[in-house]
C-alpha cells in the first residue's frame, strides 16, 4: 500500500511552527541565564552603593565619637565660656563635611554650637534618650526648615561615676552625601523605616513612599502602579516612574541594619532581552537555512526518484541474471562448506592417527609394563594355593594384597591407554594440569626406562591440582608428544635426561626440556610432515609437534621451541580456568 504524499504548503507551515517554537525555547533559556548575569551584577551594584552610603554616615559616627571626648567640652558645664568650644566645633566641621555639630547637657540645652541648625524639642528625640542611656544615638528625617534631609548621630560623654555629662551631636547633609553618586547606574534608592524613599540617585522619586506590591505614594497623595512578573526566581518591573528609571526592571533588596534603612535597585533588563532575542534570532536562522536546504535537498531527491524509476526497469532485468548467478555460487558455497567439514574430519583423524602412532610406538613397553604384574600376579596365586594347602593363611594373605596392588598397577595402565586412545570430542573445561603431565608420564614410562631416559618431572612449588582450560585426552597427546620427540632426539646419547617443569602466573607456562642435539630449524619444526629422521626409517612423518602445535592453539594457548645450551626446549603456555570466564 503506497501512502499519499504530503502536501509541500503543510510540510512548510509545519516547519516554520517548529522553528518558531524552538526560537521562543531558546529566548527564554537565554533569558533566564542572561538575567542570572544581570542580578549578579545588578546585587553587585547595590551592595556597593550601600557600602559607599554605610561608609559616609560612619565617617560621621566616628566624628562624634571622637570629638565627644575633646577637653575643650568639659568645662562648659562649669560655666566656661562657650565661644572657644564653638570655634573648636566650626573648626572640625569646616574639615570633616558635616552640616553642624553641636552639644548639650542631659537637659537638652545647647552648651555649644557651630554655625548651623540646632533642632528643636532635643531632650525629647529618640537618638537624644538613647545617648542619655550611654548608647550611641542615630536618626535620619528632613531638615527643620524643610529645605532638606538629615542623618543625626548623638555621642555621650562621661562622668567620673559614669554617667551621661554630656551628648555630642553631628547633624550630616544627605543631599551633600548624594552628589558623588547621582545619574549613576542601576538606579538605586534606600527606604526609610516608615517605607519612604530617603537616599536615592534619581531625585525625582525623593519623597515617595513604597507601599508594596509595586506601588509607589507620591507626596501629592497620587500614586505610581508597576506590573510584577516573576520569571525563573527573578522580579521584574514594568513601570513608568520616571524616564530616568527602566521601563522593565529587575527588582533587588539588599536590608541594612547598620543605618536602619532597606536598599533598592532597579536593573534594566533590557541587555538581556537583546542577548536573548540576538542567540533565539541566530537558532532560527540556523533553522532556516537548514531548513532551505532540506528542502532543495528534497526537492533533488524528487528529481532522482523519477530517474530511479527509470533504472529500476534495467536493474530488474539484471537482477535476474544476478539470481542465476547466485545460485551458482550457493552451489559453490555449499561444496566448499561440504569441503571444509571433510577437512575437519581429515583432521580430527588424523590426530587419532597420531595418538595411535604415539601408541604403537609405546606397544612393547607397555606390552612389558603389563606382562610384569601379570607374571607376577600368577607367581602370587600359585604360591598362595600352596600356602593354603599348607594351613600358612597369614603367608597366602599376604600374596592376595600383592595380587591386589599388581592387579591395581595393570588396570591403572589400561585405564591411562583407553583414556589416551579414545576420540575426544567433549568441549573445553577445566583440566588439572599436573594430573594430564602424570598421566603423559606413566604412559612414556615404559618406553624411557627402557632407552634409559631420566625424566626429571617438577610441578614447582604446587602441592595441589593447577586448572587449566583445554581439553585433557588432547592436553594428554601433547605432552606425550613432546615426551616422545624429547627421546627420539636423544637417540644414540650415553646421556639421556627430560627436564619438566611448571610455573603459575598471568599463564601457566610448562617447559619440556632435553640435553638432545637441539632444533636444527625452529621456524619450521611445526610444519607438517617437517622431520629431520630418515626418510623410510619408519620413525614417523612429521606430524606429531605440528598436530601439538594445531592442539594447544585449540585451547587458546600457545606453543614454541628453541634451542638451549644444551639441547632444545619446548615451551607450552596455557590459560588458567578461571569461573567468572567459563560463565
Amino acid at each position: 500500500m503506497t501512502r499519499k504524499p504530503v502536501h509541500p504548503a503543510l510540510l512548510l507551515a509545519l516547519f516554520l511552527t517548529l522553528t518558531a517554537a524552538l526560537g521562543g525555547a531558546v529566548w527564554r533559556y537565554g533569558y533566564g541565564q542572561a538575567l542570572d548575569q544581570v542580578a549578579a551584577r545588578g546585587q553587585s551594584d547595590l551592595a556597593l552603593a550601600a557600602d559607599r552610603l554605610v561608609t559616609q554616615l560612619r565617617r560621621y559616627r566616628e566624628f562624634a565619637v571622637l570629638m565627644a571626648e575633646h577637653p575643650v567640652l568639659s568645662p562648659l558645664h562649669d560655666g566656661a565660656e562657650a565661644d572657644q568650644a564653638a570655634a573648636v566645633l566650626q573648626g572640625a566641621v569646616d574639615k570633616i563635611g558635616p552640616l553642624a555639630a553641636f552639644y548639650a547637657d542631659p537637659a537638652g540645652r545647647v552648651l555649644a554650637s557651630s554655625a548651623g541648625p540646632v533642632p528643636e524639642g532635643l531632650r525629647e528625640a529618640p537618638y537624644f534618650k538613647r545617648a542619655l542611656n550611654g548608647a550611641l544615638g542615630a536618626a535620619h528625617g528632613p531638615r527643620q526648615d524643610g529645605r532638606g534631609r538629615t542623618y543625626s548621630f548623638a555621642a555621650p560623654t562621661f562622668r567620673p561615676d559614669g554617667r551621661v555629662r554630656g551628648v555630642l551631636v553631628v547633624v550630616a547633609d544627605i543631599e551633600s552625601l548624594e552628589q558623588d553618586w547621582r545619574a549613576s547606574v542601576p538606579s538605586v534608592y534606600f527606604l526609610a523605616s516608615d517605607d519612604s524613599v530617603f537616599v536615592t540617585n534619581r531625585s525625582e522619586i525623593l519623597g515617595w513612599r513604597d507601599t508594596g506590591a509595586g506601588r509607589m505614594a507620591l507626596p501629592d497623595g497620587s500614586q505610581q502602579a508597576a506590573t510584577i512578573r516573576q520569571f525563573q526566581g527573578h522580579t521584574i518591573w514594568r513601570q513608568d516612574f520616571s524616564r530616568y528609571i527602566p521601563a522593565q526592571a529587575l527588582h533587588l533588596v539588599q536590608d541594612l541594619p547598620v543605618i536602619d534603612m532597606t536598599g533598592v535597585a532597579l536593573v534594566d533588563v533590557a541587555p538581556a532581552q537583546r542577548l536573548a532575542l540576538l542567540q533565539a534570532a541566530v537558532v532560527m536562522a540556523v533553522c532556516l537555512v537548514f531548513g532551505a536546504a532540506l528542502w532543495l535537498v528534497t526537492e533533488r531527491r524528487r528529481v532522482l526518484a523519477a530517474a530511479n524509476a527509470v533504472l529500476e526497469e534495467r536493474v530488474s532485468a539484471r537482477t535476474r541474471a544476478l539470481e542465476r548467478t547466485n545460485m551458482a555460487l550457493r552451489r559453490e558455497v555449499h561444496e566448499r562448506e561440504e569441503a571444509e567439514a571433510a577437512l575437519k574430519r581429515a583432521q580430527a583423524e588424523l590426530v587419532q592417527a597420531g595418538k595411535l602412532s604415539a601408541l604403537g610406538q609405546m606397544s612393547a613397553g607397555i606390552s612389558h609394563e603389563l606382562n610384569q604384574p601379570l607374571m607376577a600376579i600368577r607367581q602370587y596365586a600359585d604360591n598362595g594355593a600352596s600356602l593354603l594347602d599348607k594351613g600358612r593363611t597369614g603367608e597366602a594373605g599376604q600374596n592376595l594384597r600383592r595380587i591386589s596392588d599388581m592387579a591395581a598397577r595393570a588396570a591403572r595402565i589400561i585405564k591411562n591407554l583407553r583414556a589416551f586412545a579414545r576420540n575426544e570430542s567433549e568441549p573445553m573445561g577445566r583440566v588439572d594440569l599436573v594430573a594430564v603431565i602424570d598421566s603423559a608420564a606413566e604412559l612414556t614410562e615404559a618406553r624411557l626406562r627402557s632407552e634409559g631416559v631420566v625424566l626429571d618431572w617438577r610441578p614447582g612449588q604446587t602441592s595441589g591440582p593447577v586448572w587449566a582450560r583445554g581439553g585433557e585426552v588432547r592436553l594428554t597427546q601433547v605432552f606425550v608428544n613432546l615426551i616422545n620427540n624429547a627421546a627420539d632426539a636423544m637417540t644414540g646419547q650415553q646421556n639421556k635426561r627430560i627436564d619438566i617443569a611448571l610455573q603459575r602466573g598471568a599463564k601457566l607456562v610448562v617447559t619440556v626440556r632435553d640435553v638432545g642435539p637441539g632444533i636444527a630449524d625452529p621456524e619450521r619444526v611445526f610444519e607438517p610432515f617437517y622431520t629431520t629422521k630418515a626418510v623410510g626409517s619408519g620413525d614417523g612423518m612429521g606430524l606429531g609437534l605440528s598436530i601439538s602445535y594445531g592442539l594447544v592453539q585449540s585451547f587458546g594457548g600457545n606453543i614454541r621451541g628453541s634451542n638451549t645450551e644444551n639441547g632444545a626446549m619446548f615451551t607450552v603456555e596455557l590459560d588458567p580456568w578461571q569461573e567468572e570466564v567459563a560463565a
